[in-house]
């Protein structure tokens, strides 16, 4: 019998991909934007010849993990749970396996993540082989009953290369009835051999509706107020299709933020150094983690459409406006080697906890330089 792991010790830490006090991807009843990759989840169940191996791939907060829970639920849950007709991926709210779900302490699931580190009081950046060993030994013990059991790797993008091939190993060999449901952000990434044993479920942002009752059954679990409708505006293009991120940049003043980098770009190539430092001096504080990476993110995403608008001539008038006023096709490339560099200075900076302040104002005197020409 599979041991259940101890969901009084997992609850007492924080969970790396636990949003603030909004409800965790196995707390959340429904998707939306996803109905494809639902559709061939519950037809391959049904069958009873479920691959072994999936891959959900797709950008970050769109709803994979919340797609690799349901699937878990109804994987594992009993008959007289699964909804009458037995189709479809919903089963009974409250039964005894959706407690479990929600508990992490059904035996027959395992979830390989990063885990809180209470003497660093950190989470690590990747996950380590000896988190795999774990998986190792929870598949070696008999599932009980001999029904499925469920394993959920959120996300395959953190496993160091010694955990990624002994995952593979298991991938190889899969126990019986045993279903791997691998979450990435980034597909291309993986071992070519991981990705080889997986059928693929491509998962796509989603569309402005959907966008807007996903975050608001979030906010509402939680008593917060729906935005309006003229900040959904603002709102949306920034999100590009993520409720995570939209719930990011609602939680953290995102818009407000938007707005001062918005007027620092606008005034290339005469840089605000006032506005620069005060936006540094807020982000150097290791309390402001999530701040500063949502504005590194905001930043990148900003480049990235003044970059596309300056290529193909396609995107906002104001910015395919900037594009042609600091880019031009002359200086394309220097200014895809700023976003190239800001990526990875912004990695760095994470992994290593290197100085923030130094990056954010070594980024934008490159931009000065770039966009004087």
């Amino acid at each position: 019998m599979a041991r259940a792991p101890v969901s009084a010790d997992i609850e007492a830490l924080p969970e790396a991909d636990r949003l603030d006090d909004f409800p965790h991807p196995r707390e959340t009843r429904a998707i939306y934007g996803q109905d494809a990759a639902q559709t061939i989840f519950a037809e391959a169940l049904a069958s009873g010849r479920t691959h072994h191996a999936w891959l959900l791939a797709g950008p970050q907060g769109i709803g994979k993990a919340t797609l690799a829970y349901q699937v878990a639920r109804a994987a594992l849950a009993q008959p007289d749970e699964r909804d009458l007709f037995g189709q479809g991926l919903a089963i009974e709210p409250d039964s005894r396996t959706d407690r479990q779900i929600r508990a992490l302490s059904h035996p027959s699931l395992f979830v390989l993540r990063r885990l809180y580190d209470p003497k660093t009081k950190r989470f690590p950046q990747i996950i380590p082989i000896d988190e795999v060993r774990r998986l190792k030994n929870f598949l070696s013990l008999s599932s009980g009953d001999e029904g499925r059991r469920v394993v959920i790797v959120d996300s395959a993008d953190e496993l160091n290369l010694n955990a990624a091939n002994a995952l593979l190993k298991s991938l190889e060999e899969p126990p019986g009835r045993t279903i791997f449901l691998l979450i990435t952000s980034a597909p291309g990434r993986l071992l070519a051999t991981i990705r080889s044993r997986c059928r693929m479920i491509a998962m796509q942002p989603l569309q402005d509706t959907d966008l807007k009752r996903a975050a608001a059954q979030a906010l509402t679990a939680v008593e917060k107020a729906v935005p309006e409708a003229h900040d959904w505006d603002k709102l949306a293009p920034l999100a590009d299709g993520s409720v995570g991120r939209a719930l990011v940049l609602l939680g953290g003043g995102g818009l407000a933020l938007q707005g001062r980098i918005d007027q620092i770009l606008g005034g290339l190539p005469k840089l605000d150094l006032r506005a620069v430092h005060a936006l540094s001096d807020e982000m150097q504080p290791l309390a402001q983690d999530r701040k500063f990476q949502l504005f590194v993110d905001l930043l990148q995403s900003a480049l990235g459409r003044l970059i596309s608008a300056a290529a193909t001539g396609q995107g906002t008038e104001s910015d395919v406006a900037l594009a042609r006023r600091l880019i031009g096709p002359e200086r394309l490339a220097t200014f895809a080697e700023l976003w190239e560099t800001l990526a990875r200075e912004k990695a760095e900076t994470v992994a290593l906890n290197l100085d923030r302040k130094s990056l954010i104002l070594g980024t934008f005197a490159r931009l000065e330089a770039a966009s004087r020409g």
